[in-house]
């Protein structure tokens, strides 16, 4: 009996390496589900305090950008409309304003993303290792993408009630929506919120492939062991 448990700890042993839990081994390491997961994790982390530092820089959100959010293209005419009313000045202060309004936005989303990372359910890892490139801020744009835009939403509304930006908006657009009626229906906070969202991403993805690519943005070893091998 107790030779047959020796035998059954011993192959226990034996067989966890290379459990379905286990990609393949490289020199001396396995990859883990687990190690995939929190590596992926820790460079999305990254990621976003990263993004949400350079976002939150002054001039980080350009004119073309903002007008490009708050006017998209089924909406552009809004544009001439108002300059042809000779608000081409007041459109240019309001667009400067909002700037100032989305950079501070931006900065104050980062635990928004860190707490939103840190709780997602990640599926595939391994695969997600092994994909490559932007493969792991895909996934998180693509599972909780929506949510995190709504959850920065909020705080872009405050942005815009501490710069008197709503009240702003709606004084600005008010002429158009004369000549337009129900179909000028801008959710300005919504549409700010997409704008910031989005430039997050490809920030963190920007990082991501940094730290796919170059040994120096592999701030710890995991980050070594996960993304400084190639298992495919």
């Amino acid at each position: 009996m107790k030779k047959l448990i020796l035998f059954l700890s011993i192959s226990a042993l034996t067989i966890i390496p290379y459990s379905c839990n286990t990609l393949q081994k490289i020199g001396n390491y396995f990859l883990t589900e687990q190690d995939a997961v929190s590596a992926i994790k820790e460079a999305l982390t990254i990621g976003s305090k990263a993004g949400s530092y350079i976002l939150g820089q002054k001039g980080a959100f350009g004119k073309e950008s903002i007008m490009a959010a708050i006017f998209p293209p089924e909406l552009q005419k809004v544009v001439g409309i108002l300059q042809q009313l000779g608000l081409s000045s007041e459109i240019d202060r309001f667009v400067n304003t909002m700037g100032t309004a989305t950079e501070q936005t931006a900065l104050r989303s980062a635990p928004i993303f860190l707490a939103g990372i840190k709780n997602m359910t990640v599926k595939d890892a391994i695969q997600i290792v092994k994909n490559g490139n932007s493969a792991a801020t895909d996934f998180l744009r693509n599972s909780i993408g929506d949510t995190l835009r709504k959850s920065v939403s909020p705080v872009m509304n405050e942005a815009l009630n501490e710069y008197k930006l709503a009240a702003e908006w709606n004084k600005l657009v008010a002429p158009a929506k004369l000549l337009m009626g129900d179909k000028l229906n801008l959710d300005l906070g919504n549409l700010m919120s997409g704008l910031i969202t989005n430039a997050m991403f490809n920030k963190i993805a920007e990082k991501e492939m940094e730290i796919r690519t170059k040994a120096e943005a592999r701030t710890s070893g995991l980050l070594q062991r996960v993304f400084g091998k190639d298992w495919n």
